[in-house]
């Protein structure tokens, strides 16, 4: 069986996301429930930071939290680690605090990885990887950032997700 594919358009382009449903079934299936309801258009890269990470899919252009399902058992002891390209869930210090946000790594984060079963051992839980338009993750990783409303690391001009759905 062909693993999941999920595109996001974004005003500097589209990323193809790559799922893996056979080490994070739990955290796919969650994330695809999101993509079907349409939750993740017109919410925000609200973080973006350089030779880090890009985070999105929780705030809207007003920087208002979005209502979530509930969260989900944080799956990163799957053995996938936090590489350039991956894509994980974004959670709070609960390791299981996990819901709608996620973000994809512009550089390898092995701090992010799953050490143990203690509060910072967990890890944060990579369930898919870009296969496609990586080099629009590296454009947004650019971009000039603020603090904005409470929160750091805001592009100074907005980028949305567009739209979100499954790739056939």
């Amino acid at each position: 069986m062909d693993n999941p594919l999920v595109l996001l358009e974004t005003p500097m382009g589209e990323i193809l996301i790559e799922l893996f449903p056979d080490k994070a079934p739990k955290t796919v299936e969650n994330f695809l429930s999101y993509v079907d309801d349409e939750f993740y258009e017109g919410t925000l890269f609200h973080r973006v930071i350089k030779g880090f990470m890009i985070q999105c899919g929780g705030l809207t252009f007003s920087m208002e939290e979005k209502d979530t399902k509930a969260p989900i058992e944080n799956e990163a002891k799957n053995g996938l680690k936090n590489l350039k390209g991956t894509v994980a869930v974004a959670r709070t210090a609960d390791p299981h605090s996990g819901a709608a946000q996620f973000f994809i790594n512009v550089a390898d984060n092995a701090d992010l990885d799953h050490s143990g079963e203690s509060e910072e051992g967990w890890g944060y839980c990579v369930f898919g990887q870009v296969s496609d338009g990586m080099d629009v993750v590296e454009k947004i990783a650019k971009v000039k950032t603020r603090s904005y409303q409470g929160y750091d690391d805001v592009p100074v001009d907005p980028i949305s997700i567009i739209a979100a759905y499954r790739f056939e």
